[in-house]
């Protein structure tokens, strides 16, 4: 016995048994007897427990958080930009001399008593809003007062001197210089069949100044001087006057409720001249 032993080792595999008969020594015995055990407490009958593999579970994809409004995209100091910032602490640069680049007749089919012109980017955008107006409210809007060159404005501020003197001048005309018709980027809407002027609340009552009022930051333009921000801006409300800055920056006011170019960009409010 000492020499041999007959060892019958079953071993369930898989679901499968399989029987060994093997003549084997002691030391193999011991080694097979060793190798066949799961662990050293377990019953010897008891079938290994499989270890599942590892799942691979995949990273959560992250929503970048979209970037803020770019508020220096354009210059609001350079005359030349869309954004530029002209009020009675903010003079046109060169005033006396500038004129804005690529300005441009309007449409011949658009109401334009006056025969003003506009930049080229701003007069795109206005003859798109005044087909608008037409198509949604069934109104002809009118493009009554476009770019003023210095001299114009001059003429102009001069008017209102002299018919409310120079304080009564300020809140509702700017000084040379110191204008945004004079960018290229400003136009005053009336129309067709109210009857309005540019001189008082009148048009802020229409089908049309309400409509503009709501909708024309969809191309681009703002209501520059609104109700109730005489000491942002320093000029009284005037429902007629829209300033060209833009769809991106027109729309970003609107979505935010911030109603003047000081506020938006953080610049001090402008209710008098310097001096």
């Amino acid at each position: 016995m000492a020499a041999s032993l007959v060892v019958i080792v079953v071993a369930l595999l898989v679901g499968v048994t399989v029987v060994a008969v093997k003549f084997l020594g002691p030391q193999q015995l011991a080694a097979v007897t060793a190798s066949s055990s799961p662990s050293a407490s377990s019953p010897a009958s008891a079938p290994a427990t499989p270890t599942p593999s590892a799942t691979s579970v995949p990273s959560p994809t992250l929503t970048p958080t979209p970037a803020g409004f770019n508020k220096t995209q354009f210059s609001i100091d350079d005359p030349n930009s869309i954004w530029v910032v002209v009020n009675k602490l903010r003079p046109l640069a060169d005033g006396a001399d500038f004129v804005p680049p690529n300005l441009v007749d309007l449409p011949v089919d658009m109401p334009n008593p006056n025969g003003y012109q506009l930049r080229g980017d701003a007069e795109q955008a206005l003859a798109t809003m005044f087909d608008a107006a037409k198509s949604e409210i069934g109104t002809q809007l009118v493009a009554q007062s476009g770019y003023r060159d210095y001299s114009v404005q001059v003429k102009a501020y001069n008017y209102y001197v002299n018919l409310d003197g120079v304080a009564g001048a300020d809140q509702t005309s700017a000084r040379p210089g110191f204008s945004e018709h004079q960018t290229g980027l400003a136009m005053d809407i009336l129309d067709t069949t109210s009857g309005c002027s540019t001189d008082g609340l009148c048009f802020a009552n229409t089908d049309a100044g309400r409509w503009l009022a709501a909708n024309a930051y969809r191309f681009g333009y703002i209501l520059r001087y609104p109700a109730d921000k005489t000491a942002v801006t320093g000029y009284e409300y005037e429902p007629w006057h829209f300033r060209y800055v833009g769809v991106d920056l027109a729309t970003e006011m609107h979505n935010t409720g911030v109603e003047t170019l000081e506020e938006f960009f953080g610049l001090p409010p402008a209710p008098d001249y310097a001096g």
